[in-house]
């Protein structure tokens, strides 16, 4: 049930709703202390009782507060109120990555610009020991004055040493529980070969993920597609895209062998 205006969370108060997704509800909100405008992330009553949602509603915030980074949702704080398990985050004003490829397509330009920022952002995570496993244009939000953001990192996985990067219908999230091993976790388009194995993953999975991402806007078609998502989770594990189309696209031979090498089984 969504939270009426005027609600208050602790210091917060709820302006207005923003909108919904598999890990609750976002709001508009006003930090009554600082007097800023604040996104509000709610994990709904009935979803705070599955531990598994609980879990990984408590995992994102822990996630983003070890990390500060331009190109990183910043998580100003987290509580509960009642049953009401609520993230306070920096208000973001855009358009998530899915909808700017929505329309014309971006210019090379542009496309490297988002790369490198999308770069740099799992760069820092990355540094941190976490990886995000379910990176998609819908988890890239692009602000207003072009900055991009990694979002949900409600799947993320913090490894055991922190600095390790130094040394269609199928687009389904497949979740289940936390640790168990050989579970599948992530969304079938953009998933790592390993991930689709149910296999340990590590920063390279993100680069992957990342790889399908760079060539889903580069050519406007998904890297890796078929008729279901078992279908899709094989073209994964066995066959590599279709070359980009450097007349069509007008990608560089660069930025093509930049992608071919993030897709590399």
């Amino acid at each position: 049930m969504s939270l009426p205006n005027g609600t208050k969370l602790g210091p917060y108060e709820i302006v207005s709703p923003i909108g919904a997704g598999g890990m609750g509800e976002v709001y508009l909100g006003r930090d009554t202390r600082l007097e800023r405008t604040v996104a509000i992330k709610v994990l709904p009553e009935a979803l705070a009782l599955d531990n598994d949602r609980l879990q990984r509603f408590e995992q994102e915030a822990r996630t983003l507060s070890t990390v500060s980074h331009p190109n990183l949702l910043a998580v100003y704080d987290v509580g509960t109120q009642g049953a009401t398990h609520y993230l306070v985050s920096e208000f973001l004003e855009g358009h998530t990555l899915r909808e700017r490829m929505t329309g014309a397509m971006l210019s090379q330009r542009r496309v490297t610009d988002y790369a490198l920022q999308l770069a740099d952002g799992l760069a820092a995570a990355h540094d941190k020991g976490i990886v995000h496993r379910d990176l998609k244009p819908e988890n890239i939000f692009i602000t207003n004055d072009e900055r991009v953001k990694i979002l949900d990192f409600g799947l993320a996985k913090q490894s055991v040493a922190p600095g390790f990067a130094g040394g269609s219908g199928a687009s389904a999230t497949i979740t289940t529980p936390l640790t168990t091993p050989g579970t599948v976790m992530g969304t079938v388009g953009y998933m790592s070969p390993e991930q689709v194995r149910g296999a340990a993953v590590d920063h390279r999975s993100d680069l992957f993920s990342f790889g399908a991402i760079l060539y889903e806007i580069i050519s406007g078609t998904r890297a890796f597609r078929g008729d279901s998502s078992v279908e899709t989770m094989n073209a994964i594990l066995k066959e590599d895209p279709p070359d980009l189309d450097a007349s069509q696209s007008k990608v560089s031979p660069a930025m093509n062998r930049i992608v071919r090498h993030c897709l590399e089984k």
